[in-house]
Parts: C-alpha cells; structure tokens; sequence
C-alpha cells in the first residue's frame, strides 16, 4: 500500500488545500525548528558564560602589590617605588610575574626573588631576573618560571616567605621591595 503525500495529492473528492493553509503549515515548522534552534544556541551561550574554570579557582594571586624602600632591612629612604601583579598555579607550579617599577634613584641593575624571609629579613637569591629588564630608573616587564622544587618551595611561596627586590648603584643591597603575599 503506497501513502499518498497529505499536500501534494488531494484525496478524491477534496478540495485541494488553500496555498495560504499550506505556507502556514510550513511557516510554523520553520518557526518551530527556529525556536528550537535559538533556544539551544542561547542555553549554549548561558553554559559557557557561567561555567568557572577550573585552573582559575586553583590560582593564587597578587594584584598591585607595592614595592616600597620602607620594606627594604634596613629601610631605605627613597622616592622609588613599583608594584607587582603575579599568579601561582600549584597544578603546573608556574609562577607568572609582572613588576613595574619608577622614580629610582639610578638605573635598576639587578632584579631578584628573595626567599625564604619574613618580612623585615633579608635572604639569598631565589629567582635572577637580571638579563630580562631594561636597566633603567622606571619601567616594567613580565616573566614567568617553574618552581624547581629544591630551593624555590611552594610552602615558602604561599607562606609569603618570597619578596621581589630592586637593586641600584646608590643602593646595591636594594633600593626597593615588596614581599610577596598571595592569596587563593
């Protein structure tokens, strides 16, 4: 038994169907699958938009924080100061880094990460920066690196046991610090 096709072919002995019935028919299953269609497209939009990603809640960071002579031990009176923004992946131990300094009384000639220290007390070179700034009184510049696991610890990175220090001519124990503190 063959089917007929509802539209194309009337029954016998009814009329065939009125074109304006036939294109609202058609009509309202092109809005349908429209509807259909903008709806997943906006379901998708909303999942992506409100999805956290995962690595970001594992992050921890330091934003705009200050590298001051007042940190320095001893203090020292300057008109340098910086700032610093970094964040820590504990899942990659990649530490990224971004330090801006001005105002120092000559060029900045060494560029470290201290550690382990509390504030106040100095320590040994943990991380050397020196060939990747511009040896000048003000500037910026941004790194990252692995954490070797040996000297440069994750506990004393998140103790805040870590500080960024600035070295010049007029001050080679430093001329500016700031100690780094993150939080998760």
């Amino acid at each position: 038994m063959t089917k007929k096709a509802r539209w194309c072919i009337p029954d016998p002995g009814q009329p065939f169907p009125h074109p304006a019935r036939i294109l609202r028919k058609t009509s309202a299953m092109k809005n349908l699958h429209s509807l259909v269609f903008i709806t997943m497209g906006l379901f998708c939009l909303l999942a992506v938009a409100c999805r956290k990603d995962k690595d970001d809640d594992n992050l921890y960071r330091a934003t705009n924080a200050p590298i001051t002579g007042a940190q320095e031990s001893p203090a020292v009176t300057t008109t340098g100061s910086g700032s610093f923004n970094a964040t820590y992946n504990p899942a990659s131990k990649e530490m990224n880094i971004t330090i801006s300094w001005q105002g120092l009384t000559g060029n900045a000639t060494l560029m470290h990460i201290h550690g382990p220290a509390d504030r106040g007390t100095n320590a040994g070179v943990l991380q050397n920066f020196a060939t990747l700034f511009a040896a000048a009184p003000s500037g910026s510049f941004s790194t990252s690196f692995v954490l070797n696991g040996t000297t440069q610890t994750e506990a004393d990175l998140l103790g805040g046991k870590w500080y960024v220090n600035i070295h010049t001519a007029a001050h080679p124990g430093g001329e500016i610090r700031g100690q780094i503190e993150l939080t998760n």
